[in-house]
């Protein structure tokens, strides 16, 4: 699956974004007809330890699913993001399969 990672107010390194590719990939095992998925990775600027934010979009035929998560790490809050995103992707093929 083609993962576009884009970082805003920072520079993400390579093992970063090796690990949400990885992470992003497993998606793949529960529904194969991922088209694409855009993750947005963005610090903002406050006191607050929780300031990494992951954003995601998972696009599949005839709809998207979008997720964002505000957490101490990014590895942190693409966990939560990308489970979060499985039981949207698995409750909506059980969707497709009781309409069959």
């Amino acid at each position: 699956m083609k993962v576009n990672t884009q970082s805003v107010n920072f520079t993400a390194d390579s093992k970063l974004i090796e690990f949400i590719q990885r992470r992003m990939d497993k998606l793949d095992m529960f529904y194969d007809k991922i088209i694409q998925s855009d993750v947005y990775l963005k610090v903002e600027n406050t006191s607050d330890k929780e300031n990494k934010i992951f954003e995601a979009k998972v696009s599949v035929p005839g709809d998207s699913f979008i997720v964002k998560k505000q957490c101490k790490s990014f590895e942190e809050g693409a966990d939560v993001a990308i489970a979060s995103l499985e039981r949207q992707i698995k409750r909506r093929k059980e969707k497709l399969r009781s309409h069959i």
